[in-house]
């Protein structure tokens, strides 16, 4: 087996090439910036430019698997040029390997999987959301992820095994969300957004890592919700951060309309709420190792890391 990611650089890129090296898997990636191409037995950089439909077909050399995670950040100011960044970064990015995948001779790819997000979801305090549901949210994220997931689908003409990946926040003491989550809580100027109410699906990396790994060695495929079994508010989860960091809370919650004059439109990723359903891939046999937010904050904010083992996915080499 070997596997080609896309998106590689990033904080989940990251931390699935470091577990499929880790089992001696081969992994091919793409980058569009040339100086950051290695190469190494096992570790392999190509050069693509989505935005021009240019990828070196030599990337899908004896691969396998498809892991797209190509996009950019959403977490950045959403000016007018900036959102239409976001959408054709998606978009763009699957085009260009739709197109080199049907230019590829010889091709041995039988599997793709692509990351897309709950931000699909309509924002409720009350519903609790599965992968079957039809509605979508009204906002621009919601939009995009449905774009993005139509253009995901259009690899099952090829035909492949498509997976889509709904990753909820991502927790990580090396990046994303959770470092900004806890620079004001750290620094005594916590506080809960608005009414704290607002449902937060949340996944540790470590199981986002082993439902790549589960989807692959199980050749799954279909939509999967990538979050933890146990959503929490906005409260909860600021709360529990500040009784890890071990710091008080002692400024009042944070009006929306503040955030809203400081972020502008980009403020509703704070106040949006999704509460996300896990069952699906626990149903097919994949068991969190970070069920709770508590465990989940300790493991990645105590003082003394814990030394849990993690329950990793081993890979059959052989894929084809």
């Amino acid at each position: 087996m070997k596997v080609l990611i896309t998106g590689a650089t990033g904080l989940v890129g990251r931390a699935i090439t470091k577990a499929l090296l880790e089992q001696d898997v081969p992994v091919n990636y793409l980058t569009t910036k040339k100086e950051k191409i290695v190469s190494s037995p096992n570790h392999k950089g190509f050069f693509w430019n989505p935005a021009s439909n240019d990828i070196d077909l030599n990337c899908f050399e004896g691969v396998t698997v498809i892991i797209n995670l190509a996009g950019a950040s959403i977490a950045k100011k959403w000016t007018s040029s900036y959102k239409q960044k976001v959408l054709s970064s998606r978009l763009d990015s699957l085009d260009t390997l739709k197109k080199g995948l049907e230019k590829s001779k010889n091709s041995k790819v039988k599997h793709f999987i692509s990351a897309s997000a709950i931000g699909i979801y309509p924002s409720s305090h009350t519903d609790l959301y599965e992968e079957k549901e039809p509605d979508v949210d009204s906002s621009f994220l919601g939009y995009v992820v449905e774009k993005w997931e139509e253009g995901i689908s259009e690899f099952e003409t090829l035909p492949l095994n498509v997976a889509t990946v709904r990753i909820g926040i991502v927790l990580s003491d090396e990046g994303g969300a959770l470092p900004k989550m806890v620079k004001p809580v750290k620094n005594y100027v916590g506080a809960i957004m608005g009414n704290g109410e607002q449902w937060q699906s949340w996944i540790h990396i470590d199981d986002l890592v082993q439902i790549f790994l589960f989807i692959i060695s199980n050749k799954l495929k279909g939509t999967y919700n990538a979050v933890a079994p146990n959503p929490v508010t906005n409260a909860k989860m600021t709360k529990e951060l500040a009784k890890v960091l071990k710091r008080p809370l002692v400024f009042p919650n944070v009006p929306q309309f503040m955030m809203n004059t400081m972020l502008g439109e980009m403020a509703y990723l704070l106040f949006s709420s999704q509460r996300v359903c896990s069952k699906r891939i626990e149903k097919k046999g994949f068991t969190f190792q970070y069920a709770n937010i508590g465990a989940a904050l300790h493991h990645l904010l105590g003082a003394k890391k814990s030394k849990q083992t993690s329950t990793v996915v081993a890979l059959d080499k052989e894929y084809v």
